[in-house]
């Protein structure tokens, strides 16, 4: 785990890439901008949905939902394939194996941002404790 400035590829989790998205998360992203500044901007399908979902079910208008997509289009989506589903599959079992709570049946998609970063053997930044401790996981947090 570090919260040094990061320079490269990372994948971001759905979290900290959609936290410039509202005011009530404007914080958080504050506290990540200095950390991802020059970093290469990797996210998820899943986190593409999630976001999505989101915006719609709370209602957003066309100018919020405009300014989502705007904020994906600065990301390279990454796509499900047969090695990603591998890297899942291996995650999955590994932390199934350990115990690790990443195993569990509400991480689905955590479990997929992870595999993602893993399998892109890059970093993965985010703001969630569940991806602590995870074997070959270079996590990048504020989190102490």
């Amino acid at each position: 785990m570090t919260a040094r400035p990061h320079v490269g590829p990372a994948v971001i989790d759905t979290t900290v890439f959609g936290s410039a998205l509202t005011p009530t998360t404007a914080a958080l992203a504050a506290g990540y901008d200095r950390l991802i500044a020059g970093c290469v901007p990797f996210i998820s399908f899943v986190t593409v949905a999630e976001l999505r979902f989101g915006a719609h079910h709370a209602g957003w208008g066309p100018a919020r939902l405009q300014k989502l997509e705007a904020r994906l289009a600065t990301a390279e989506i990454v796509w499900p394939g047969p090695s990603l589903v591998d890297s899942y599959v291996k995650l999955r079992h590994d932390c199934a194996t350990t115990g690790h709570g990443l195993s569990h049946k509400d991480h689905e998609a955590d479990r997929w941002i992870a595999a993602t970063a893993l399998w892109l053997r890059v970093p993965l930044v985010a703001h969630d404790t569940i991806f602590t401790d995870i074997p070959g996981l270079n996590l990048i947090t504020t989190l102490a």
